[in-house]
C-alpha cells in the first residue's frame, strides 16, 4: 500500500459549439477536455457579452412597447434584432 494520491481519470474529450460561425454561416466547434483554455475563455465572454445584448435588447423593447406613439419601423428593426439575441441565447443555452 503506498501514500501516493489517487490518479484522477482523465476526462473524455468533449466538443463545444462555438458562439461563433464559419464566414458560410456553418456552425463552428471546439474539442475541449473540459480543463479550459483561451479559446474556451473567449467563447465564454462572448457568450456573456451576446446575453448581455439580449438583456439590453429586452428593457428597450418594454420600454418601446409603453410608448403608443412608437413609429412600426422602430419595431420592425427592434423584432430583427432581438430575433438575433434569442437565436444568440438559445446556442448558450445549448452549449
Amino acid at each position: 500500500m503506498t501514500n501516493e494520491p489517487p490518479r484522477s481519470e482523465p476526462c473524455a474529450p468533449q466538443m463545444r459549439l462555438l458562439p461563433w460561425s464559419t464566414p458560410d454561416d456553418r456552425p463552428c466547434f471546439l474539442i475541449t477536455d473540459g480543463a479550459g483554455g483561451p479559446v474556451s475563455d473567449l467563447a465564454d465572454s462572448i457568450e456573456e457579452m451576446q446575453l448581455g445584448i439580449g438583456e439590453e435588447l429586452l428593457r428597450h423593447a418594454r420600454a418601446l412597447h409603453a410608448d403608443p406613439k412608437v413609429p412600426d419601423r422602430e419595431f420592425r428593426f427592434l423584432s430583427r434584432r432581438l430575433a438575433e439575441a434569442l437565436s444568440d441565447a438559445l446556442r448558450v443555452a445549448r452549449n
